[in-house]
C-alpha cells in the first residue's frame, strides 16, 4: 500500500509534476542554448529564439502553472482544479519538451509543430484559469484579473513566436510582449498580492498601483519596439521610483523576517532596482556607443523573476507536503547563490560592453545557472516525487 501511495504521490498535486518539468527544462534548455551559442552544437532553431522561447514557455510557464494551478483556486475561493485537467496539460507539455529537443537536432518543421502543440496546451491552461476565475466566489477578484490578463499576453506572444517563423518583425514583438507583458507583469501581479500578506503588512495598497504599472509596462514595450531610447530611460526611472515608493510604504520589515520570507522581499526590491539600473544602462549605451548585451532584461529575469520563483517554489513545495515552510542553512545559502548568478551575468555583459576579452565569463554565467537549478532540484526532488520529509 505504501509503494502505491508513493507511486501516485508525484501526480497527486499540480505543483509537483510542473515544478519537476520546469526545473528539468531550466537545466537542459540553458545547456543546449549555451552549447549552441559557443558553436559546439548546430541546432535547427535560431539561438536567440531558442533562448527566449524555451525559457519562457518550457521553463517559466511550467513553473507558473505549478504555482497557479495550486493557488489560483484559493485566490478565487473555488474548488481545486481537477486532476484530469492538470495532468492532460502536463503530459502535453512533457511530450512537447521531448519533441522540441528532438526537433532542435533534426528538423525545424518538428520544432514549429511542437511550438504549435505547446500553444494549444497554453490555451488549455488558460481555459482552466478562466474557469477557476469565473466560478470563484471571492468578493474581490482584482488581482486575479491582472494574473489572467498577463497570461493572455503570454498566449498572444506565443502565437507571435510561431508566426514569426514566417513574419520576422513579429519575433521582436513576441520577445517584448512575452517578457514584460507576461513573465514580469504576471510575477508582479502575484508578488504584490502574496508578499504583503505573508509579511502581515496592514498597510492598504494604492488602488491604482497595478493599473498605473500596467500602463507603464505597455509604454515600455512600445518604446522598446520603436527604439525610442530617451523615452524608455525616463519611463524606467518613473516605473522604478514608483514601485520602490510603494514597496517602502508597505513596511515589510525584511531584516526581521525568516529567510523563507526575506527572499521574497529581496526579489520584490530587486524589481524597482532593476528598472532604475536599466535607465543607467540605456543611458550608458547611448553615450558610450556600446552594448551591454541585454543586461536590462537579464537583471529582471534573474534578480527579480528567478529569485521570486525559487522563493515561492520552495515555500509551496514544503507547505504542500505537510512541512513547515522554513529554510534551513542550505536553502538560505541557495537564496544567496541566486545573487551570485545575477553577478555572473552582470560581469559577462560588462565584458561585452568594455571589450575585456574575458569570454570565459559566459561559461561561468551559464554554469552558475545550471548549478542553481541542479542544487534546488536535488534538494527537493524527493519531496516533489514522494512527499518525503527533509
Amino acid at each position: 500500500m505504501q509503494n502505491k501511495t508513493q507511486e501516485n504521490y508525484f501526480l497527486s498535486q499540480p505543483h509537483q509534476p510542473f515544478f519537476i518539468l520546469g526545473v528539468f527544462n531550466a537545466i537542459v534548455m540553458v545547456l543546449l542554448f549555451a552549447l549552441s551559442y559557443k558553436g559546439v552544437l548546430t541546432l535547427t532553431l535560431n539561438t536567440t529564439i531558442l533562448h527566449v522561447y524555451s525559457l519562457t514557455y518550457l521553463v517559466f510557464t511550467n513553473l507558473f502553472l505549478g504555482f497557479l494551478f495550486t493557488t489560483f483556486p484559493r485566490f478565487n475561493q473555488t474548488d481545486a482544479i481537477t486532476k484530469k485537467a492538470y495532468l492532460s496539460i502536463f503530459f502535453i507539455n512533457t511530450i512537447g519538451t521531448l519533441l522540441f529537443i528532438i526537433g532542435l537536432f533534426t528538423s525545424i518543421s518538428l520544432v514549429i509543430a511542437t511550438m504549435s502543440m505547446l500553444f494549444i496546451s497554453h490555451i488549455l491552461s488558460l481555459v482552466q484559469l478562466q474557469i477557476i476565475y469565473n466560478r470563484g466566489n471571492a468578493t474581490d477578484k482584482t488581482d486575479s484579473r491582472w494574473i489572467l490578463l498577463s497570461n493572455y499576453f503570454g498566449l498572444i506572444a506565443h502565437l507571435f513566436f510561431i508566426a514569426g517563423v514566417w513574419i520576422d518583425p513579429l519575433i521582436n514583438a513576441a520577445i517584448l510582449l512575452s517578457f514584460y507583458g507576461y513573465l514580469i507583469f504576471l510575477s508582479l501581479s502575484v508578488a504584490q498580492k502574496m508578499i504583503p500578506f505573508f509579511s502581515h503588512s496592514l498597510i492598504s495598497k494604492d488602488e491604482n498601483f497595478m493599473s498605473l504599472l500596467f500602463a507603464g509596462f505597455m509604454l515600455k514595450i512600445m518604446f522598446l519596439y520603436l527604439h525610442i531610447v530617451p523615452f524608455e530611460i525616463i519611463l524606467d526611472i518613473v516605473i522604478g521610483s514608483y514601485i520602490l515608493r510603494e514597496i517602502l510604504r508597505w513596511k515589510l520589515k525584511p531584516f526581521e523576517s525568516p529567510s523563507i520570507l526575506w527572499v521574497l522581499h529581496l526579489a520584490l526590491f530587486w524589481l524597482p532596482i532593476a528598472f532604475l539600473l536599466s535607465a543607467i544602462i540605456s543611458t550608458a549605451e547611448l553615450f558610450l556607443e556600446t552594448s551591454f548585451y541585454f543586461l536590462n532584461i537579464h537583471l529582471l529575469a534573474l534578480s527579480f523573476l528567478t529569485t521570486l520563483l525559487i522563493g515561492f517554489g520552495t515555500r509551496v513545495t514544503l507547505g504542500h507536503s505537510g512541512q513547515a515552510p522554513n529554510a534551513d542553512r542550505f536553502v538560505t545559502n541557495l537564496f544567496w547563490f541566486i545573487q551570485v548568478v545575477v553577478l555572473g551575468r552582470v560581469l559577462f555583459s560588462l565584458n561585452i560592453a568594455f571589450g575585456w576579452g574575458l569570454n570565459f565569463l559566459f561559461d561561468i554565467s551559464f554554469t552558475l545557472w545550471l548549478i542553481l537549478f541542479v542544487l534546488w532540484g536535488a534538494r527537493y526532488v524527493k519531496v516533489l516525487l514522494f512527499g518525503l520529509k527533509l
